[in-house]
């Protein structure tokens, strides 16, 4: 193939990566180390470590992610701390002084929801091509498989052949569902649920589905054991298991496998990663109070606030740490 092709060709797998990076399940590297499928991680304030360096950064990643909690490295202390008093002033919506568990999730619902609105505007005009505030699934395929179906030929002896041929049609899948009106095209609501299924309920049958497919290595329609150990952890050596995973064991025999029939079908796997009774934002804002109400009133004053700043930064209600870089009138 000509230097022109392979340059093209890279292009283009490198764009479709980018786009579909953006949503949950595709094109997943083989970990070698833990990684957490449940769309709202439960995790009980006595699970957690004491509140030391370590644990700061316990909640960073838990919450963040180990890139976006480096965020919080753009900002001297002094900065941090001016930018998040401010914040704490727009939490405060009664402005009694205080910061209650319920302003706090109802901001960190908020920044959640601007977080997913913000980054479909990011990619919007890539895939609205003809510029009716609309994309089609003609204009997502064209955007994001265009060359691969253009040139098919360069693709027939790669990897990449395989990955574009599953993708393709799981795409469609999953636009058509998120397509409520079934008119092939999607408004920046359908592109949204398009683009994120764990955020809303009609999608969360694709969820499943596509964790399951991701998972279930056999085909045979259910996570085993060793399948849903795979997804987590690569295990490249002769040596021993870590302790987590041996404790994954455990968890899927006992909470995990409901019916003990050694094998998750999809209704156990919806249990796994879509909890019903679980809260993010709520357990999110208990634990920061907890966390910070140091006179142990239910509620946090600026100060605690302040005191406690490190794991403000590293919390959803900084927006991923992105607040403290934003002027506060954006917010």
């Amino acid at each position: 193939m000509a230097r022109g092709g392979r340059a093209r060709r890279l292009a283009f797998a490198l764009g479709l990566l980018l786009a579909l990076a953006l949503a949950p399940g595709p094109l997943r590297a083989k970990p070698t180390v833990r990684k957490e499928r449940v769309v709202r991680p439960d995790s009980e304030l006595g699970e957690r470590p004491p509140e030391d360096n370590q644990s700061f950064q316990y909640d960073h990643e838990a919450f963040l992610g180990k890139e976006d909690s480096k965020t919080f490295d753009q900002l001297t202390p002094n900065e941090s701390q001016e930018r998040l008093g401010k914040i704490v002033d727009r939490i405060d919506s009664d402005g009694d002084g205080f910061v209650t568990t319920e302003e706090l999730k109802t901001w960190i619902k908020r920044v959640q929801k601007r977080y997913i609105f913000d980054s479909v505007a990011k990619v919007w005009k890539d895939y609205d091509r003809d510029k009716d505030d609309n994309i089609s699934w003609e204009e997502y395929k064209q955007a994001t498989y265009g060359y691969y179906l253009g040139n098919p030929a360069e693709f027939h002896d790669s990897s990449d052949h395989h990955t574009f041929k599953k993708m393709l049609p799981r795409d469609e899948r999953r636009f058509k569902a998120a397509d409520l009106d079934s008119d092939q095209t999607a408004t920046r609501e359908e592109f949204t649920a398009f683009l994120h299924p764990e955020e809303f309920e009609h999608m969360k049958e694709i969820v499943v589905l596509e964790t399951l497919e991701d998972i279930d290595k056999n085909g045979d329609g259910f996570v085993d054991q060793d399948e849903y150990i795979a997804d987590m952890f690569s295990h490249e050596d002769s040596g021993p298991e870590p302790d987590w995973v041996l404790s994954e064991r455990e968890q899927f025999n006992e909470f995990r496998d409901l019916n003990k029939d050694g094998q998750l079908d999809k209704e156990e796997i919806r249990h796994w990663i879509l909890p019903q009774d679980y809260d993010h934002a709520q357990a999110e804002a208990r634990h920061l109070v907890y966390e910070s109400d140091k006179n142990k009133d239910e509620k946090l004053t600026k100060e605690e606030i302040l005191e406690n700043w490190h794991m403000f930064v590293g919390s959803q209600a900084t927006n991923y740490g992105e607040d403290l870089t934003k002027n506060h009138d954006e917010l």
